[in-house]
């Protein structure tokens, strides 16, 4: 038996965002850069490991907008296109730098970078990588969980019990289509859990959660071993994990996380706004505005604005300097705890995939390197996820968590404040008539009427995402969260309107349905 467990987990999320109106549509490159920069990254160094024979174990939320817009014909043929453009840039980037050595070495580095990229994208995955991840869940590597079916942050929701019942059923559903079986846990939106949200939980068959370290630890009865072991809530049986906020702050720290050091990628430095309009043009926004390209050629170097150039090689020496010394802190901290608790326990480190690639371009490498170090260069900790952690540890104490979520000071204030609380008068007066819909009406093979019902649905749910009442209080792309949240709602109350007065009007639903397509088969008797 080992000395104790380790359970990395990723969690990746983006806001549904899928514009067919428009040719172009900035805020679809949060998709793009993150199949770029981390999903591809995360599936090569998945596939190197399993080429390698490494038996390795590591849990991902994929949330149901992302895997929505992975598998969507419409998003793949957009991204093959945005990949193209960043070949070619990158090509023109080698002939530019022909005469400047370390910047012909970067330009030659992304060009081979992003071909690899493709090759992955459209040869080995015919452009959807949800297959991919599939693959992995079912060699047994890695644990796929579900979220909330548009993110929704589930306590300020519990007005309407419906409406936190349709946001898991829709997800468990959505994740059955996709990956083949019933998720056995989820990651609820930001974290957010209040007593009783299990109840819905254990009725979609979903066995575990994870919360805030808080969450666990300020449970009733006080957990007898803090965060390092779940605990079973009362009545439903569903197991809450907590995070770890030692191994967390080692990564997420602005001043001593990984991600900082000097010799890691510039997020903020890229061509897209060092290089002349006239030359870089054609690949930024069709209005000229720039915007970031990917093709960054700078280090953090430090608190100076004169940077000096990358090197992706002394980058990845030092990604495995840091992944040996984040296994070396993991093992003091598993024989440590495992001292004090008397038994073994599971240390539960929690990150947003998006921060491995995206936000830290050398993080794939850093994951890679771990499992492998953790494989061959330890024998302390075993990798393991939540869901194989409790097959083989089935008893755990019983408590009740707290309310909690992962966000500013762990509770709800920073998805209700003052720059986004307009928002839920409107969000709960929807969510209320969806109740009525779904109790005043049945499938009656009246198909248009169906339809405009299961859109309701749709709209409702979208215009529940975190996401916009997130933007609204970071400042961040205000406006366009802003009328997301007000198109949905506009769309709900119209069709709403429409459906009693019993005068829908088709071209205008073919036309909702044709911008907000996610969950095609969804059921709106749900919200019964």
């Amino acid at each position: 038996m080992p000395t104790g467990y380790l359970s990395m987990v990723l969690h990746a999320h983006l806001p549904f965002v899928r514009h067919p109106e428009y040719s172009y549509f900035l805020e679809e490159d949060w998709l793009y850069e993150a199949i770029t920069e981390t999903y591809v990254p995360l599936i090569q160094a998945y596939d190197g490991l399993i080429a390698d024979g490494i038996d390795f174990r590591i849990t991902m939320t994929m949330t149901p907008p992302l895997v929505s817009m992975l598998a969507d014909p419409l998003l793949q043929s957009r991204y093959v296109h945005h990949l193209d453009e960043l070949i070619e840039l990158a090509g023109k980037e080698v002939e530019r730098t022909r005469f400047d050595g370390h910047f012909n070495y970067l330009a030659r580095y992304y060009l081979d970078h992003f071909r690899k990229i493709r090759h992955v994208f459209v040869d080995r995955y015919n452009c959807n990588l949800v297959t991919a991840f599939k693959k992995f869940q079912d060699l047994g590597m890695l644990e796929v969980v579900t979220c909330g079916a548009t993110h929704g942050f589930l306590p300020l929701m519990q007005i309407t019990p419906q409406a936190v019942r349709a946001q898991i059923h829709v997800a468990a559903n959505s994740y059955e289509k996709h990956f083949g079986r019933r998720p056995r846990g989820i990651w609820l939106p930001e974290c957010g859990y209040y007593p009783g949200v299990d109840a819905y939980l254990k009725e979609a068959g979903i066995r575990y959660f994870f919360t805030d370290t808080h969450g666990v630890v300020n449970a009733t009865p006080r957990p007898r071993y803090g965060a390092y072991a779940p605990i079973y809530c009362p009545d439903t049986g569903v197991a809450a994990f907590a995070r770890d906020q030692e191994s967390s702050k080692q990564v997420w720290s602005s001043i001593e996380g990984y991600p900082g050091d000097p010799i890691y990628r510039e997020f903020y430095r890229d061509i897209g706004y060092d290089l002349d309009l006239d030359y870089i043009g054609p690949y930024v926004q069709p209005d000229g505005t720039r915007k970031n390209t990917g093709i960054k050629y700078y280090k953090i170097t430090g608190k100076t604005d004169q940077k000096q150039p990358y090197d992706p090689y002394w980058a990845r020496e030092r990604a495995a300097e840091h992944a040996g010394n984040f296994m070396f802190n993991r093992e003091r901290q598993v024989e440590y705890l495992a001292g004090v608790m008397g038994r073994p326990p599971i240390v539960i480190s929690p990150y947003d995939a998006e921060l491995f690639g995206h936000w830290w371009y050398e993080g794939p490498q850093f994951i890679d390197f771990l499992l492998r170090k953790s494989a061959f260069d330890q024998s302390v900790y075993q990798l393991t996820t939540p869901a194989e952690y409790l097959e083989n540890n089935p008893t755990q104490q019983v408590a009740t968590p707290s309310y909690s979520s992962w966000g500013d000071k762990g509770y709800a204030e920073f998805w209700l404040n003052e720059t986004n609380d307009w928002i839920y008068p409107h969000l709960h007066v929807a969510a209320e008539r969806m109740v009525e819909l779904a109790n005043c009406f049945s499938a009656n093979g009246n198909g248009v009427q169906d339809r405009a019902l299961k859109q309701c649905a749709r709209e409702l749910l979208l215009a529940q995402s975190s996401d916009w009442a997130f933007i609204m209080k970071t400042g961040t792309m205000v406006e366009y969260a802003v009328k997301r949240t007000k198109s949905h709602l506009m769309r709900f109350n119209k069709l709403y309107d429409e459906i009693k007065a019993s005068s829908i009007d088709e071209d205008w639903l073919s036309k909702c349905e044709y911008l907000d397509n996610i969950f095609p088969e969804i059921d709106y008797r749900v919200y019964r």
